[in-house]
C-alpha cells in the first residue's frame, strides 16, 4: 500500500506539485481546506502534509500561521517550489480569443502585468486548479485559466502561453509535516528550527527576547506577528532560526527568549532545504 501526501487544492494545484517533485513515490491526497490536510494526517489517510507557508511575491499564506500551532503536527521538512504560471484554455482557442482570465487571487496578482497587456478581465477562483477545472467543463473558448502545466495536463486544456508571471523569483515554501517530531540529531548539516511564542507583558519584552539570539550569535531568518482571537492586544509571533536546540548557542538563546515568554512552542527542527544556499 503506497504512503500518501495531502495537500490543499484540487489535481494539479501548485501544492500538488510540489508533492509530486518532492515525493514521487507518494500519493498525492488533494483535501478541501487546510484543517482537512492536517485532518487527513491525524486520522491516518495521509502520512505527510504538505503546506505552503509564503510566496516571494505575495508574502505569507493567509491564516497558515494560526492554523500551525493548533494542527497538532511537527514540521519535518521544507521545500522550494519555482512557480510558473500558464495560461491556458481549452483546445482550439487562440490567444486572440480570450477574454477573461480566471485563478486563485494570488496567481492573479502575480500575473498583473500579462492580464493588464492583453486586457483579460479577472476572474477569482477558490484555486489554480480549480480555475483550469472549470475552464474545461464551461468548454468557453473566450475563458482561459491561470494555472501549472500539471492542471492543463489534468484537465485537457492547451497552453496558449508559458510562463506568464511578472517576477522570475516567485516561489512558494513549503513545509513539510508529520504526526510525529523530527528525530533529526545535532550535527548532520544545516538545519532550521521553526518555533512560536508569546511575549510577557512587560516593558520592551520582544526587544529582550530577541537579544539571547543577538548575543550568542544566532541568525533569525524569519519573524512574524499576528493577533489571536481578534484581540489587538494580544500577538503571537512565529520564528525560523538556523540551528539545532542541542546547540549551546540556540539552547542559551531558547531559555532567554523563554524567560520573558508566556508561552514557547517549537513547531520543529529539520534539514535546511539546499535552496537557501542557491539563492
Amino acid at each position: 500500500m503506497s504512503k500518501k501526501i495531502a495537500f490543499q487544492g484540487e489535481p494539479g494545484a501548485n501544492s500538488h506539485m510540489a508533492c509530486h517533485d518532492n515525493f514521487p513515490d507518494m500519493e498525492a491526497l488533494p483535501c478541501a481546506a487546510f484543517e482537512d490536510v492536517f485532518a487527513a494526517v491525524h486520522d491516518g489517510a495521509a502520512d505527510l502534509a504538505m503546506i505552503p507557508i509564503e510566496n516571494s511575491v505575495a508574502g505569507r499564506v493567509a491564516d497558515i500561521h494560526h492554523l500551525l500551532p493548533e494542527s497538532g503536527l511537527f514540521i519535518v521538512g521544507e521545500r522550494f517550489l519555482r512557480v510558473h504560471h500558464q495560461l491556458m484554455a481549452v483546445k482550439g482557442a487562440e490567444l486572440a480569443d480570450i477574454k477573461s482570465a480566471r485563478s486563485h487571487v494570488m496567481a492573479l496578482g502575480q500575473c498583473r502585468d500579462f492580464i493588464r497587456e492583453h486586457g483579460h478581465t479577472r476572474v477569482i477562483a477558490a484555486d489554480t486548479a480549480g480555475a483550469a477545472r472549470e475552464v474545461s467543463e464551461l468548454g468557453d473558448k473566450s475563458v482561459a485559466a491561470i494555472a501549472p502545466a500539471l492542471a492543463a495536463e489534468i484537465y485537457g486544456l492547451e497552453i496558449l502561453r508559458h510562463d506568464i508571471e511578472d517576477a522570475d523569483h516567485n516561489t512558494t515554501r513549503f513545509l513539510v509535516m508529520a504526526p510525529e517530531p523530527n528525530t533529526l540529531k545535532n550535527g548532520n548539516g544545516k538545519v532550521i528550527t521553526s518555533f512560536v511564542f508569546r511575549v510577557r507583558n512587560v516593558p520592551a519584552a520582544l526587544y529582550k527576547t530577541m537579544g539571547g539570539f543577538a548575543t550568542n550569535g544566532i541568525n533569525m531568518t524569519k519573524l512574524e506577528s499576528y493577533q489571536l482571537e481578534g484581540s489587538f492586544n494580544a500577538t503571537q509571533f512565529y520564528a525560523d532560526i538556523e540551528g539545532h536546540p542541542d546547540d549551546l548557542m540556540v539552547k542559551l538563546a531558547l531559555e532567554e527568549l523563554q524567560f520573558f515568554s508566556s508561552h514557547l512552542h517549537i513547531l520543529g527542527t529539520y534539514p535546511a532545504d539546499p535552496f537557501r544556499e542557491r539563492s
